[in-house]
């Protein structure tokens, strides 16, 4: 009987300290970059390489991060005209510590201007006249296209999960506060996030280990992987969430959110509706309000010496942030704090809640960027979010099934993920051969 083909982090934990494995990956990044410069994926990329270090445990592998987080070697502007050209003084820490364990910075990824809803050049790599979602655009469709395995991103109301959905990759937004902001321009300090984009939830969960958990050891060898990223014992117990928000759903997302369910029951798990012990409108509009006051705040500087180079949406927001009440703010502050602290409570005695990621597929056009409300409600509370691909339209866009956890238990939403995409089994692969104007657009 043949053996199984090792997962993609399962050969490279046993391909560490061979150097021609190392360099094959690097070289097949930077000819699928080539091939498809017309995404407008990276804001820059480095004319040549380090050699990868093969000894190491990211054993030199490609990792695009995202325009909004500081890299000492290349330009960081935020995705504003206002920061052309800068340099910062030093590598956040998240990439000075993706340095530390091998890995490459690729390249810088296209984001949003400071992450908010002014698009970049960024086109969907499954269909170009489509949007790849924000704000992580690049990083989105970097993974999407297979350029690099892991991206980073950031997330503030849904620019990790929407994106993701809308690129057919694996997205995850850890628990609040787990991974240090320092080095990241801000947008709303109580509610922004870093998060990874992952060719599959193996891969996210590899950026778990190392990066939230800071388990090094996990990654020792193959039994070790295996050992800490151990598949479930029994299918789990899902509590599905349904919205105020429904009525936005496409058709296509509907269908295919209830088809998921039923494979997934068909599987052994448990499904359950479950009413959420929360106001999921009163936890939308708190965010809304603790998002424009602290976007007036960590923006204000750049409003106040720049406006003219702001975009309409960015001043809009700075300008409603800089209106808001105190009462109002704190109040919102006050629930955010209140849920937080009881969001095992809000999963009903289930494994984990199960939901749409977005309204649909990827919005046509390349001037909005979509909806990130069936993300919202996890970013205010923290609750660490996975999504996966969960099926294909006729037009080959892809779209996605969101996995939420309790506050602080990423490794087993991680690992309930995992068994749903196993189950739902709809990764695909972009195809160069496929990837051309007349195919895509």
């Amino acid at each position: 009987m043949n053996e199984a083909k090792p997962s993609f982090v399962t050969a490279l934990i046993a391909q560490r300290g061979n150097r021609a494995a190392s360099r094959a990956r690097l070289d097949e990044a930077v000819a699928r970059a080539e091939a498809l410069e017309s995404l407008h994926v990276f804001t820059h990329r480095p004319q040549a390489y380090v050699e990868p270090d093969a000894c190491a445990p990211l054993a030199g592998l490609p990792v695009g991060v995202k325009d909004l987080i500081d890299t000492v070697d290349m330009p960081t502007c935020y995705g504003s005209p206002i920061w052309r050209g800068h340099r910062p003084q030093a590598d956040a820490p998240i990439v000075a510590q993706l340095r530390e364990l091998g890995a490459l910075v690729f390249g810088k990824t296209v984001t949003t201007e400071f992450a908010w809803r002014q698009p970049g050049p960024t086109v969907n790599p499954w269909r170009r006249d489509h949007t790849p979602g924000g704000s992580s655009s690049g990083s989105a469709a970097a993974v999407g296209a297979g350029i690099v395995p892991l991206a980073l991103g950031t997330q503030t109301v849904g620019s990790v999960i929407r994106p993701a959905a809308y690129c057919g990759v694996v997205g995850y937004k850890p628990s609040y506060g787990t991974i240090s902001r320092e080095g990241v321009h801000a947008l709303a300090a109580s509610l922004d996030h870093i998060g990874f984009f992952a060719r599959d939830v193996e891969v996210a969960a590899l950026a778990h280990a190392l990066f939230v958990a800071q388990r090094v050891d996990a990654v020792d060898s193959v039994d070790a992987w295996r050992a800490w990223f151990a598949p479930l014992a029994a299918p789990p117990r899902l509590g599905v969430v349904r919205t105020p928000f429904d009525a936005r759903l496409q058709d296509m997302q509907r269908v295919n959110f209830d088809a998921a369910l039923g494979q997934l029951r068909a599987a052994g798990a448990e499904i359950v509706e479950i009413e959420l012990e929360a106001d999921l409108e009163q936890i939308v509009d708190a965010l809304q309000v603790i998002l424009r006051v602290e976007a007036w705040h960590a923006v204000g500087p750049e409003a106040r010496a720049h406006r003219e180079k702001l975009s309409a949406h960015m001043r809009a927001l700075v300008d409603e942030g800089a209106a808001m009440p105190e009462a109002r703010y704190q109040a919102a502050l006050a629930l955010q704090a209140q849920l937080r602290a009881r969001t095992a409570d809000l999963l009903a005695g289930c494994d984990a809640l199960v939901s749409v990621p977005a309204t649909g597929v990827a919005p046509q056009g390349l001037d909005d960027t979509g909806d990130p409300t069936f993300c919202a409600p996890w970013s205010l509370l923290g609750m660490p979010a996975v999504t996966v691909p969960s099926g294909w339209t006729d037009a080959g866009l892809p779209l996605g099934f969101q996995t939420i956890g309790a506050f602080g238990e990423d490794l087993a939403t991680l690992r309930v993920a995992a068994w749903i995409e196993q189950v739902i089994g709809a990764r695909r692969e972009l195809e160069l051969a496929s990837a051309s104007t007349e195919a895509l657009a």
